[in-house]
């Protein structure tokens, strides 16, 4: 193991004889006894030195928007008191019109799919104090237009407007239909993998709005099985594109308040996808981003909806695919800010309204990992980056021209920005592996702290008594690459003694599960299971992220293939020290995790003696269209690389200790991925242990299902590893 740097990152700097090592409980990690203290959501007021955050009164039963100060954090005033609303004592959340004169208020929400809900909606006048309610029926995705007259929503597929004024309803599409035609939200697939529900959006004048209509009448449908507690169960059927299958025809229309006409728009050719539209600042040209089949070709597309003509004003391509991202900004000359990975690194880029590159704003062998926005002000954007290393995050803003960059975070870690409207200040949330959440303001300008906000000492001082161990940083050389590693050892690690290691991965194209931040839940297992005598390891391989584009698109057209490799190469490396006990090494994951995990007990039979895989891809046939063939094309054109690197398909080499674990109402990675599992396995008469836990999604939680499964899989672990 050639150790490129580390550091270690205590938590605790006390003498071994102050505490006696108190022992981390699953009871106690799951009932919020190691519990961080958050800073809530807030926004910030159009003045830039206010902003609002939402509280409750739980003795009371009233909601609050109360208004602070960014410069004192003192409370100003009350925006809205739920207690003064007549027939409104509560409501769930908020959303300010742009003139910050109404608010929608929603309550009753209840969730349909990760990011997709539904609920009862009121407006409330903050000046006049009228509330008026948007509709009797439970609805999706209220928007206000930008003047404030109106609310734009969803309701069983078809898109209505309601007048605030008269408190006239109008319906703009009339053939919407469960399971066929979807007006103004986006399809299952689209929700899941382009991060977006709301698919209209409302022009500046608030004369116009432009929807995508989604035709899923030819997708196949998924069913799923939900038992609850009554006689017979029931059942839930969706449209879901599987890899390879028919996805939904998207169409993009445009409809005119003022001649009560919708328009379909001529793109000038056919795409397979179009994941955003966006008004720009002129108020009749619309911007859309649309897609290929492979996604490796995208176009930025404007319409000019007054003469109902597009025009292609980008074009980039790339030979894996391209990441769609919310960072388009248009400028008031309608130029616009845009990000891409063309040079190997994601960096910002400003073109002209016509499309033309007037300069790449950053560079160098980093990525921008967020994208805050820009200051029409100053002329500065602001971003977040791994410049300071890849496991690490600062906050730093650059002149439109590329210079004058300055950074605006120092403490090394994991650092993220949230501004205030006008970008004279920024709240930063820092985090490190020694330090749990700190909150404070920072001057946008200089980057000096204007005051601390909140931070997490008391939790410290609680974590004394368990004597945590140190997690150390470190890059391992493993077939060529340095990968970034954390391993955690037992608080009285003695170098002479052999332990067994459990590995945790998760893998997927683009993430990261190595960064400088504060433990999570799974850290504190891990951290149990540390007191109980194992190491545990984590290591991002290839395809994972944050290292420059060829390194995350090494994976392409074989998930499976390159960062089981490193997996497995990392595993007999760390095995190779004397104090690792290379017959006890076991690995485990979730999702994308699950499907590696099992993969490297199956491939790696002579190097993991155990593996746990919970809710797991096991072929990447059964998985959906837009994700799957991102990064694999269609199993028609690969089917070699669908078959050879699924785990399915290798069962007969299973040699060691297998747990599979699923949830029955999982609507991302079906439960059929399992079963199928269960099938090959039995068929290969090959022993294993599974659970499932019933009507529980891909997270599997709900009462104390976390507490059953992690005991479960410590149980497994220490009777197998």
């Amino acid at each position: 193991m050639r150790i490129i740097y580390s550091f270690l990152a205590l938590l605790l700097f006390v003498g071994p004889t102050t505490f006696a090592q108190k022992e981390i409980t699953l009871e106690s990690i799951y009932d919020g006894t190691f519990r961080q203290e958050r800073l809530q959501s807030l926004r910030s007021l159009n003045n830039g030195d206010e902003y609002v955050v939402q509280n409750y009164d739980r003795a009371a039963n009233t909601m609050t928007v109360d208004v602070y100060s960014y410069k004192t954090g003192e409370k100003t005033r009350t925006l809205i008191n739920s207690a003064a609303i007549e027939g409104l004592q509560y409501f769930q959340g908020y959303e300010l019109s742009n003139n910050e004169t109404k608010a929608l208020l929603s309550t009753n929400n209840e969730q349909i799919f990760r990011r997709s809900s539904r609920g009862i909606y009121y407006v409330y006048d903050l000046n006049n104090k009228a509330i008026v309610k948007v509709s009797e029926n439970k609805i999706q995705e209220p928007t206000l237009s930008p003047d404030g007259t109106m609310v734009a929503y969803v309701f069983e597929n078809n898109i209505y407007i309601k007048h605030l004024e008269s408190g006239d309803t109008e319906q703009i599409t009339t053939d919407g239909e469960i399971n066929s035609i979807i007006n103004g939200v986006t399809d299952w697939v689209y929700e899941e993998e382009f991060a977006f529900v709301r698919a209209f959006d409302w022009n500046a004048d608030s004369n116009k709005i432009a929807f995508l209509q989604f035709d899923e009448s030819e997708v196949p449908e998924f069913s799923m099985d939900l038992f609850k507690k009554d006689l017979y169960p029931t059942q839930d059927v969706f449209k879901y594109p599987k890899a390879g299958e028919k996805n939904a025809d998207v169409s993009l229309h445009i409809y005119d308040l003022n001649t009560k006409q919708s328009m379909p728009v001529n793109l000038g050719k056919e795409y397979e996808y179009l994941p955003r539209l966006e008004w720009t600042k002129k108020a009749n040209i619309l911007s859309v981003q649309a897609l290929n089949r492979y996604q490796n070709d995208l176009d930025l597309i404007f319409v000019d909806a007054a003469a109902n003509t597009s025009k292609v004003v980008l074009n980039e391509k790339d030979e894996a695919y391209i990441d769609i991202t919310d960072n388009l900004t248009f400028l008031n000359d309608n130029s616009f800010i845009w990000t891409s990975e063309k040079d190997n690194w994601n960096h910002i880029y400003h073109y002209s309204k016509e499309g033309k590159l007037i300069n790449q704003v950053t560079k160098g062998n980093w990525d921008v990992t967020d994208y805050y926005g820009f200051d029409q002000r100053t002329g500065r954007i602001y971003f977040q980056s791994t410049e300071n290393g890849s496991i690490n995050r600062d906050v730093f803003s650059i002149k439109m021209n590329g210079k004058n960059k300055a950074q605006l975070t120092q403490k090394r870690g994991t650092n993220s920005a949230d501004f205030s409207s006008d970008f004279s200040y920024f709240i930063n949330s820092y985090t490190s592996a020694r330090t749990p959440y700190e909150f404070t303001l920072i001057d946008s300008k200089t980057g000096k702290k204007v005051r601390d906000i909140k931070d997490n000492k008391a939790l410290l001082e609680q974590l004394k008594p368990y004597n945590l161990s140190s997690k150390e940083f470190s890059t391992l050389n493993v077939n060529g690459n340095d990968l970034n590693m954390w391993m955690i050892k037992p608080q009285n690690f003695d170098p002479t003694k052999s332990y067994p290691l459990l590995m945790f991965q998760y893998s997927g194209p683009g993430s990261q599960s190595v960064t400088n931040s504060f433990y999570g839940t799974n850290d504190y297992w891990h951290q149990m299971l540390a007191q109980q005598g194992y190491i545990v390891a984590c290591v991002d391989g290839r395809g994972t992220g944050y290292k420059g584009a060829d390194f995350k698109k090494v994976t392409q057209k074989e998930l499976g293939k390159y960062e089981v490799e490193d997996q497995i190469q990392a595993a007999k490396q760390l095995g190779a020290e004397s104090y690792i006990d290379a017959e006890r090494i076991g690995i485990w994951g979730w999702s994308y995790g699950g499907f590696m995990s099992s993969n490297c007990l199956f491939k790696g039979n002579d190097t993991f003696a155990m593996a746990i895989a919970v809710a797991p891809v096991t072929s990447w046939r059964f998985y959906d269209s837009i994700y799957t063939e991102r990064y694999m094309t269609t199993p028609q054109e690969n089917a070699s690389g669908y078959d050879d690197n699924s785990p399915i398909n290798h069962v007969d080499k299973l040699k060691g200790d297998f747990l599979l674990v699923h949830g029955s109402a999982d609507d991302n990675v079906h439960v059929q991925n399992t079963m199928q599992m269960i099938e090959a396995l039995i068929q290969a008469n090959k022993q294993f242990d599974w659970a499932i836990y019933p009507d529980k999604n891909h997270g599997i939680y709900g009462g104390n299902t976390r507490l059953h499964l992690y005991t479960k899989m410590t149980n497994f672990i220490k009777e197998n590893l």
